[in-house]
């Protein structure tokens, strides 16, 4: 048995899997244990800090920035704690993420 898979179908896939990727790294750095990305935990929706963020210059480095860092007060009374586990890269990495949902 033979398997065709459109051109299309395997652009599609290639295009989604750094989302995929992304979210792997998420899990593993425990960021879902305080964010779920369609609701708040601890901490706000992915998709609530992509829409607040949304076309704003210099949101992935803001973000990364509180990722790495920590912030307090952006979305209430609990601070975010920094993480100072995730590289530079990763902080990038996962601000792009969070920014790509919608």
């Amino acid at each position: 048995m033979k398997l065709f898979v459109s051109a299309a179908a395997v652009i599609g896939l290639l295009a989604a899997a750094p989302a995929f990727a992304d979210a792997d790294l998420a899990k593993a750095k425990n960021c879902m244990a305080c964010h779920g990305v369609d609701q708040k935990l601890v901490g706000p929706a992915y998709k609530d800090i992509a829409a607040k963020y949304a076309g704003q210059d210099g949101a992935v480095a803001l973000l990364a920035e509180h990722i790495q860092k920590g912030s307090t007060g952006v979305w209430g009374q609990i601070p975010m704690p920094p993480n100072p586990q995730v590289s530079d890269d990763e902080a990038k990495k996962l601000a792009e993420w969070v920014l790509s949902l919608k």
